[in-house]
């Protein structure tokens, strides 16, 4: 069963993950971290910057790849997610930004591109940790309602609703959101070796509880998570408000042996 976390905030969500990835660090200098954007793991990569200069730990060989890209749109665009990658993880946690990569939005070569990056992830030996995000109607990734649960990394059109929740990031305006990405299938998250999916507030407790309570479906993409044997849901008090559950996963937590991490 997938393991369910209930944090009174994001801060202490962050804390959790922070103090897992750092050990893997620790444990294996050169592994490959799976990267996220959007708001929900802003908290867990300040908490993880902070703990690499605390502690002195040497980043220097970490690899990452992050989920998705949109497509056509410049690298350099501050919104791409090149450029957000680059400005939330790989500048705080003083990553080599030539180990960092993210899906190649170009709209000449993006034909192959999904191909390639899957292969990129396959001969870097995988992701060993990958933090996720959950959209409102479940995706993970770019992956849409809908998506293979097999699927690999390829080119997907944006639903409205999602391009309704990114229209914040482009001056609220959602005629500057692409309408295409390039996104990490589903098939291709589930072959990381951990998963982390964080969420929070209320608006995400329908899709939280679709996911972890629900049945496993295309239509919830983030349901696959059950199909994992390592994957830890880590949500807020709101977020979790939906589950039937939620007692028995603060017990649980609460009783777990000091020496296991997530």
């Amino acid at each position: 069963m997938t393991e369910i976390i209930i944090v009174k905030s994001q801060e202490e969500a962050g804390r959790i993950y922070a103090d897992r990835t750092a050990q893997l660090i620790k444990d294996k200098p050169a592994c490959v971290l799976g990267l996220a954007t959007g708001s929900s793991p802003l908290a867990a990569y300040q908490a993880l910057a902070a703990k690499v200069k605390e502690e002195g730990i040497d980043v220097s060989q970490v690899r990452g790849f992050a989920l998705d890209e949109y497509a056509g749109l410049d690298p350099n665009h501050p919104q791409s997610y090149r450029s957000t990658i680059n400005r939330t993880v790989v500048e705080p946690l003083g990553l080599d930004p030539a180990k960092v990569r993210v899906p190649n939005g170009n709209l000449d070569t993006i034909k192959d591109a999904g191909h390639e990056y899957d292969q990129a992830i396959e001969d870097a030996g995988g992701v060993d940790l990958q933090i996720l995000g959950i959209g409102t109607d479940g995706h993970i990734g770019f992956n849409e309602p809908g998506s293979s649960l097999a699927s690999g990394t390829r080119i997907k059109t944006l639903t409205e609703q999602t391009r309704i929740d990114n229209a914040r990031f482009f001056d609220g305006d959602i005629n500057k959101v692409p309408t295409h990405c390039i996104t990490q299938g589903i098939g291709t998250i589930l072959k990381a070796h951990q998963l982390v999916l964080l969420a929070f507030g209320a608006g995400k407790a329908e899709a939280v509880a679709e996911s972890v309570e629900g049945g496993i479906s295309s239509f919830c993409p983030a349901s696959a998570l059950q199909l994992h044997p390592h994957a830890t849901v880590i949500v807020d008090e709101a977020a979790a408000s939906r589950l039937r559950n939620r007692d028995y996963y603060k017990w649980a937590y609460s009783n777990k042996p000091d020496w296991q991490s997530i």
